[in-house]
């Protein structure tokens, strides 16, 4: 697989003086087109924090961080705008979805693409909800949301997926079911997705695991025979 993510010495310090806290302590990382990445870390081991790295929503401190050889460290808050929208698509435990808007018109608006409704159906199709265009997130269930938040995130041909515990808010059959849904994006659709959880049984449908604390890394396991999402259990 090609690398489309290089990271390499990250630090991120929040605070100062006796309130400072390391976030990221010398990070080093190689990410891969089309691979399906798990970060497993208990709360405040720095997973979500290097999510945000490299989805260029925060800044390190210091450290490089490359996207197919362009370093997004350095770029300008504009720059950083342009990367988030031409080649990320976050994932959240909240969905924040817009609750005046359809269905088919928040994944239209998030995305930043516009008015085609061929794309915005047929990304709705792929997450399999395509019958819920024209319904408002209030009538949608929990796995329902979440499938607009993922269609959201793909609509506007992102090339690597964000997903900070996306099942965190779900009951146990839905988070499988979105789950397998990120599984079929990775494999069938060479998306990059990097799934932030500390469910240590997800981590067994990763091509790869890193194990983070204290804003290091611990570990990278290479899963040779990665467990399908649909045969999970947590």
């Amino acid at each position: 697989m090609d690398k489309i993510l290089e990271v390499r010495n990250l630090h991120k310090t929040y605070g100062s003086n006796e309130n400072a806290v390391k976030a990221l302590d010398g990070i080093d990382l190689d990410v891969f087109e089309g691979e399906l990445l798990i970060v497993l870390g208990s709360s405040g081991s720095g997973k979500s924090t290097l999510l945000n790295m490299l989805g260029g929503m925060d800044k390190p401190d210091d450290g490089s961080i490359c996207f197919r050889g362009r370093e997004i460290s350095k770029l300008n808050d504009r720059e950083l705008t342009n990367y988030r929208k031409d080649n990320i698509g976050f994932i959240f435990q909240a969905f924040n979805l817009i609750g005046e808007l359809t269905v088919y018109e928040n994944v239209l608006i998030a995305a930043n693409i516009k008015k085609n409704s061929q794309i915005v159906e047929k990304t709705l199709e792929l997450v399999g909800i395509g019958d819920k265009k024209d319904k408002y997130p209030s009538r949608l269930s929990g796995g329902e949301q979440q499938r607009v938040a993922i269609a959201r995130a793909i609509a506007g041909s992102a090339d690597i997926l964000l997903c900070d515990e996306p099942t965190g808010a779900l009951d146990y059959e839905t988070g499988k079911q979105i789950l397998i849904q990120l599984e079929i994006l990775a494999k069938k659709y060479n998306k990059t997705v990097v799934i932030v959880t500390h469910t240590k049984e997800i981590a067994e449908m990763g091509d790869r695991v890193i194990k983070m604390k204290d804003g290091h890394i611990l570990s990278i396991k290479e899963n040779v025979n990665p467990v399908s999402a649909n045969d999970l259990e947590w």
